[in-house]
């Protein structure tokens, strides 16, 4: 990875932190794109001192907010001629439904428009670089993921659940649909399920879901473990000519119908197109 450019959201915290350490280690350099300026100096610091390597830099970005993924994005590109590798890792929770400012349910906003308008934003830069990886986290929660386009945000029947495993599967819908248009690039873009991870993010739902978050970390990976197959997918010469697939432990595999769905992939680019003003 020397000589690399890595991109990775969410980058401060949980398996994004332990992707950025082991990127820093193989020599990459690293932008970490967070929400929270404090906790990311301390992260950056941290990861210098742990491995000696200070090739990293901090871009600010609320993913909530499509001006601040613009902005984050002209940053980028700006600084940066092409781009090898970008890790969409960002995710979040909500615990009741809320609207962003650009009129989205929070959930749908920051997991979904977030990994799609960020990435298409700097997609000339990565094609610009020599095989470049898109790899976005997913999760084994999208199999409980619902795709109806009249109802994509949950104007009706919200649950916070519900929220996060509809924006998982649009992960790997978004997948598909990016692999298929990037079909004759040397670009290419998995996803994967990084496991049941022991890290904070389940703080952000309701009561009932932190503490049961809580009490079952125990029996959770740890962040090392959970941000290994997003290493494999950004480092290894075995995915080099893979594209399309979803993967878990690092080996791919089979993920819902519905995420298989090539008419769902299309209608949802389509929306999501619309809802970012292309």
């Amino acid at each position: 990875m020397e000589n690399k450019l890595c991109i990775i959201t969410g980058a401060n915290s949980g398996i994004g932190f332990e992707t950025t350490k082991a990127l820093a280690q193989k020599g990459a350099y690293v932008v970490m794109v967070c929400r929270n300026e404090e906790k990311a100096e301390a992260a950056k610091e941290q990861i210098i001192k742990e491995t000696g390597h200070s090739g990293l830099e901090i871009v600010l970005c609320d993913f909530a907010i499509q001006a601040e993924i613009v902005e984050a994005s002209k940053r980028i590109k700006q600084k940066f001629d092409k781009i090898d590798v970008l890790i969409n890792n960002h995710g979040f929770l909500a615990s009741e439904r809320n609207e962003t400012v650009d009129g989205l349910e929070e959930t749908f906003a920051v997991n979904h428009i977030g990994y799609f308008l960020f990435t298409n934003l700097l997609l000339d830069h990565i094609k610009a670089a020599e095989n470049a990886r898109i790899i976005n986290v997913a999760s084994e929660a999208h199999r409980a993921g619902e795709f109806d386009p009249d109802n994509l945000q949950l104007q009706e029947g919200f649950k916070p659940f519900k929220a996060y495993g509809n924006s998982k599967l649009f992960n790997i819908l978004f997948t598909k649909e990016l692999a298929h248009r990037l079909v004759d690039t040397d670009v290419t873009v998995n996803c994967l399920h990084p496991g049941v991870v022991a890290s904070n993010f389940g703080q952000s739902g309701s009561w009932l879901m932190s503490f049961l978050y809580t009490i079952g970390k125990p029996f959770m990976r740890s962040n090392k473990k959970g941000a290994e197959t997003q290493i494999y997918l950004a480092t290894s010469d075995e995915v080099e000519n893979t594209s399309g697939a979803y993967f878990k432990d690092k080996k791919k595999t089979n993920p819902s119908r519905i995420a298989r769905d090539a008419d769902a992939a299309k209608k949802l680019w389509e929306i999501s197109e619309d809802l970012c003003g292309f």
